[in-house]
């Protein structure tokens, strides 16, 4: 019988400092109590500083000795994750950066630095934060990047020729082509720290299906908060904390590598304890991977700390 893998397994992370996005509510608020009770430094990086405040203080609630800090950043403004990736300096050190924040943006919109929301806010958002944040955790032995994806992935593609669907917008192609790019990402982020020998290594993480209001206000999703229907939809979703594990998993398991995607053992990857997952031939791709890396620097204007590595090495995993 294999050995579920839970809160219990968590080490203790008292040291450490984790910088968790979108973590006001949802899996981002779960994976922050965790954290909080086995005595890291978390730091709530979200987009509303009213709500970062009010999750802060129900963790406090919780663990009234945890060491609890926001940090505002909007991850759909360049200029929002550069002001938040300086204040990142008022920390001694960095472990973790857990790139979880996400939308589900219901129509066509275009951030104030012109790309499509949906994209700016799930990738290239966390493709700058991360690359500001690099330094610090290039300087922590032992240090991570994790990036949240979703099983929506498998349903993606990179549509390169119209990455901001200025052609014809559908919302769930939109989420499902920026979950793909976040494992693209991860993958090219390991080959590169891999190549410069660095200390920190890129894990990725998705949630299964979780009972949030993700994409609920935007979609008009009602489905699974009528009575009626749980009876017979329960088995497809999992609490926020059990759906936040995977992703805790990939942020401390001592026997991760860099380049492992972590998510649910059930049926689909739907629901379960997190276990080692594998995601779709067409993210393994370094040839989209160097594309979409690419693409990212020259719409963010982002440069990472990383030299690139040879083509001809071997991709990871």
């Amino acid at each position: 019988m294999t050995t579920r893998w839970t809160e219990t397994d968590v080490p203790d992370q008292d040291g450490r400092t984790v910088v968790i996005t979108g973590a006001n509510s949802g899996l981002g608020f779960e994976t922050a109590r965790i954290f909080a009770r086995h005595h890291a430094r978390v730091v709530l990086a979200c987009r509303n500083p009213d709500r970062a405040a009010a999750a802060r203080a129900r963790i406090l609630h919780e663990t009234p000795a945890a060491a609890v800090h926001t940090l505002t950043l909007d991850l759909s403004s360049q200029a929002s994750i550069h002001r938040a990736a300086e204040q990142l300096d008022e920390y001694p050190r960095i472990d973790l950066l857990i790139n979880n924040a996400g939308a589900l943006i219901r129509r066509h919109t275009v951030t104030e630095d012109g790309f499509e929301q949906t994209l700016a806010t799930n990738h290239l958002g966390a493709f700058t934060f991360t690359a500001l944040a690099l330094p610090r955790l290039l300087d922590t032995p032992g240090s991570r990047v994790v990036t949240v994806s979703s099983v929506g992935h498998k349903r993606g593609v990179m549509n390169f020729d119209d990455l901001h669907f200025a052609d014809g917008y559908r919302a769930a192609h939109a989420y499902f082509q920026s979950k793909l790019a976040n494992l693209l990402f991860t993958y090219e982020l390991q080959r590169r720290l891999t190549a410069a020998g660095a200390p920190t290594i890129a894990v990725a993480a998705h949630p299964g299906n979780a009972r949030t209001a993700f994409g609920g206000d935007r979609f008009h999703i009602r489905t699974f908060t009528r009575p009626q229907l749980r009876i017979l939809t329960w088995w497809l979703l999992q609490n926020p904390e059990r759906a936040a594990l995977p992703t805790v998993r990939a942020a401390v398991d001592p026997t991760a590598t860099g380049g492992e995607y972590y998510g649910p053992d059930g049926n689909n990857e739907w629901t379960g304890y997190p276990v080692l997952v594998e995601s779709i031939p067409s993210s393994h791709d370094p040839a989209s991977q160097r594309r979409l890396w690419a693409e990212s620097e020259r719409l963010t204007g982002t440069t990472y700390p990383l030299t690139a590595p040879d083509p001809s090495t071997p991709r990871t995993h």
